[in-house]
């Protein structure tokens, strides 16, 4: 926990709301992950602290339980909204107005939620709705409204969101440093 932390600090240098959100997300996922075990119910204080700042006072929808990779960036954060079955990799970069959520299924219930992998920028007043994958290192353009598969090393803009440029160097940069 402490290394996210750290990370999440590094990667929102100066952004004093930011690293204060993500320490005290980091602090309440502890126990948000282990419902049901003795952890919960003593956490459940936290959790409701950080309920009641985060998501009513600061306007930051992250849930507890929301599975987010080291070095996440949260630009602002107002406006957040994100369903707690989304997957964030790591350094995903994400600014205000972003509502990153499920579709309902004919029958009512939640449907699956996006997984966003490494190294994803998210531009301002973006959503992101469905069961689908924003490949690593890609860029979502601002306003833009994504419900299909995002290849890695993309840009995207547009409701919907198309693809209007692939990213050939980080494409060559990442092939590099795996081979290392």
């Amino acid at each position: 926990m402490m290394r996210y932390i750290f990370q999440d600090r590094s990667a929102n240098r100066g952004n004093i709301k930011g690293v204060f959100i993500l320490a005290f997300f980091r602090l309440a996922h502890v126990f948000a992950v282990r419902k049901g075990t003795i952890l919960w119910w003593l956490g459940m204080p936290i959790m409701i602290a950080y309920r009641l700042i985060v998501e009513y006072i600061l306007g930051v929808g992250l849930r507890a339980k929301t599975r987010v990779g080291p070095g996440f960036k949260l630009e602002h954060g107002v406006g957040l909204v994100m369903n707690d079955q989304t997957i964030l990799g790591k350094g995903v970069h994400l600014r205000h107005c972003t509502t990153i959520g499920c579709v309902k299924m004919p029958d009512g219930s939640q449907g699956p939620s996006p997984t966003i992998e490494d190294n994803v920028e998210v531009g301002a007043n973006t959503v992101i709705l469905g069961g689908i994958t924003i490949g690593t290192n890609s860029k979502i353009g601002a306003g833009s409204v994504v419900v299909r598969d995002v290849p890695a090393n993309s840009v995207v803009v547009g409701n919907p969101a198309r693809v209007i440029k692939r990213l050939e160097m980080l494409k060559e940069v990442n092939s590099v440093e795996s081979e290392r």
